[in-house]
């Protein structure tokens, strides 16, 4: 297979980039706009190791490029897109990046699938197969039970909305074009070489450092928790062996509040629980999600790592790897952090 990873150098996208070369003879393209959250660093050794190189090639571009999607889509024959602004506090801050990539980029990877399917079953060619990787946060809380494929969508912040945006794009090309269109939606995701911005990696790092490590609220946010790899290898099974047209949720079955994880990174750095520090909750903050995963286990898949065993070797990857996460916390990202969490520790203090 000839295969466009679009959002490839980010965190999900680069584990499945790796994963899909040492599994498959698949040829892979990646191509990334390079924002603060993708990296060239997160593919290193891809094109120097023999059994990748000659199957791996990269390209810096954004998908919301009509002419350049065009003519990569028209290169492949799937393409499975990672590509977004994913984290929920920017979001807050200033979603006009976010609408960006997550509708007017889906919007042009579509066209660019429409166009060249088109083109080929003119000549009795086949489709390009599209799969479009989504979130759990689409559905919105779920106070109990579970959310199935099939349930309506309450997205509550403009990281969600924009993926639920994306989706209805999708399905609208799937019902009007007749395209081979699919949806994953993943559930919160934590591994080695995820953006210091995020829940895990920036407790995991403030840790390290002896820095607060600032919890929303009560900290009983529920999540489950799946690692990247095995999230990367459920978005491989729907790309292989899902039906057409369908949406597959990808959980672990690992449910833990948000201040269980932080307690379980001190813990795995012998680091004191004092430094979980109680901060002003953030707007709009979901409660609880959690999937149903009896449609993508129907393929053969199913979550291999365990909580316990996948935050100690997270734990342990950024410790084995300052280097690699003190290059993001940079200027830029220090005024983002006292501009996203500066007062609201300022006023836990006075508290």
């Amino acid at each position: 297979m000839r295969l466009l990873v679009a959002g490839g150098a980010g965190f999900i996208g680069s584990a499945f980039t790796r994963r899909r070369l040492q599994a498959t003879a698949d040829e892979v393209v990646v191509v990334d706009k390079l924002t603060y959250a993708g990296s060239l660093e997160n593919l290193i050794g891809l094109d120097s190791d023999p059994s990748a190189r000659d199957r791996f090639g990269f390209v810096k571009g954004d998908i919301a490029d009509h002419q350049l999607m065009h003519e990569l889509v028209g290169q492949s024959d799937a393409v499975v897109n990672f590509a977004a602004e994913s984290h929920v506090d920017r979001s807050i801050l200033d979603a006009t990046a976010f609408l960006r990539t997550g509708v007017l980029g889906v919007h042009a990877l579509l066209e660019a699938v429409r166009e060249v399917t088109d083109r080929r079953r003119s000549s009795a060619g086949s489709a390009v197969r599209f799969v479009q990787v989504s979130t759990d946060e689409v559905y919105g809380p779920v106070e109990s039970g579970v959310s199935y494929e099939d349930d309506q969508l309450h997205p509550r912040s403009p990281y969600s909305a924009a993926k639920a945006a994306g989706e209805l794009l999708v399905r609208s090309y799937r019902e009007t074009y007749g395209l081979d269109l699919l949806i994953t939606r993943g559930a919160n995701t934590y591994g080695p070489r995820q953006h210091v911005e995020k829940f895990i990696p920036l407790f995991i790092t403030n840790a390290i450092r002896d820095m607060p490590l600032p919890i929303y609220g009560d900290g009983q946010q529920r999540r489950d928790w799946l690692f990247v790899d095995d999230h990367a290898d459920g978005i491989g099974a729907v790309l292989d062996e899902g039906e057409s047209g369908e949406i597959y949720n990808i959980g672990a079955d690992e449910e833990r509040v948000n201040r269980q994880v932080a307690e379980a990174i001190l813990n795995a750095l012998g680091k004191s629980h004092s430094l979980i520090t109680t901060v002003a909750d953030r707007r709009g903050h979901d409660r609880r999600y959690a999937m149903d995963t009896n449609r993508i286990a129907r393929l053969g898949w199913s979550a291999r790592m365990d909580f316990e065993t996948g935050i100690a070797a997270t734990v342990e990857w950024y410790r084995q790897n300052e280097t690699w996460w003190r290059r993001l916390r940079d200027a830029d990202w220090d005024a983002y952090y006292e501009r996203q969490y500066g007062w609201r520790l300022a006023e836990s203090a006075k508290n």
